[in-house]
């Protein structure tokens, strides 16, 4: 079974850029994704990537968020930019470990999950 790891959060200021990573235990050669959940809402789909490498996002994040995979790593990362306080949420990475494509953004897809790393972005 893979576990996943993630690592990265911080505190940053409005306008402010992060980098999250998401270490793999196995293989990443399936679909993989970052979800977040701010206190009091649900767990939201952020973006995925699949095996081949194909990408996408949410709308409130398209343009500012760019997500990427080592696989000789078998790490997962989600580069954030321009960073607004909507943005503060703890971020999850998460795999579907049947499937090299992403079919979902519905967070019961996904099989295998990190424990989350928080974000907080001050105005």
């Amino acid at each position: 079974q893979v576990q996943l790891v993630e690592s990265g959060g911080d505190s940053v200021q409005a306008g402010g850029s992060l980098r999250l990573s998401c270490a793999a235990s196995g293989y990443t050669r399936f679909c993989m994704a970052w979800f977040r959940q701010a206190p009091g809402k649900q767990r939201e789909w952020v973006s995925d990537i699949a095996s081949a490498g194909g990408t996408d996002y949410a709308g409130s994040v398209k343009g500012r968020f760019t997500i990427s995979k080592d696989n000789a790593k078998n790490s997962l990362y989600l580069e954030m930019n321009s960073l607004k306080p909507e943005d503060t949420a703890v971020y999850y990475c998460a795999a579907n470990s049947r499937s090299s494509t992403c079919a979902t953004g519905s967070p019961a897809w996904y099989d295998v999950w990190g424990q989350g790393t928080q974000v907080t972005v001050s105005s």
